[in-house]
């Protein structure tokens, strides 16, 4: 049976590293991309502060994403691709880091406390997937070390689930 650990985060750098190992540990021999969405989406929010959300938005169709696993309150159930913070990532083809999601064009009010927001996509042979997004409560809670931190966990995910 897997059992997370608290890892310290004084130092992001190795904070990702261990969740990274802790993911690997989780994700170890389970090919099902539900379980390990629901999973990643779990030890994400568990052990990262200062988040009111963490999960998945797969995408349907060319024009859609659809709501996947989360932790959190309840959410949009489908976004259209090129709208809101993840759908202008599943569009741009990249991470995007929001600060302020009120000062974002478009921006997906799903939950009004949402102040800051991560997407990054989820990539397999060049094709987007869907994306892992993040919202805190917090205004600047996401820097690029934790942008860093979760593409790497992102790719964890997506080798283990395809």
């Amino acid at each position: 049976m897997f059992q997370t650990v608290k890892i310290d985060q004084a130092d992001k750098a190795e904070f990702y590293r261990e969740l990274a190992q802790q993911l690997t540990g989780l994700l170890h021999g389970e090919r099902d991309v539900i379980a390990n969405a629901a999973n990643t989406s779990a030890l994400i929010f568990e052990m990262m502060p200062e988040l009111n959300w963490a999960g998945f938005y797969f995408l349907k169709s060319k024009e859609e994403l659809v709501l996947g696993p989360f932790q959190g309150r309840t959410a949009c159930v489908r976004i259209a691709v090129g709208r809101g913070v993840c759908g202008t990532a599943v569009a741009k083809g990249q991470s995007i880091l929001v600060e302020d999601v009120h000062a974002f064009p478009g921006h997906i009010a799903c939950d009004a406390a949402s102040r800051s927001e991560l997407v990054v996509p989820l990539r397999h042979d060049g094709a987007i997937l869907g994306v892992i997004d993040l919202d805190s409560p917090v205004a600047s809670r996401f820097d690029a070390d934790d942008q860093a931190g979760i593409e790497a966990l992102a790719d964890i995910f997506v080798k283990a689930s395809y």
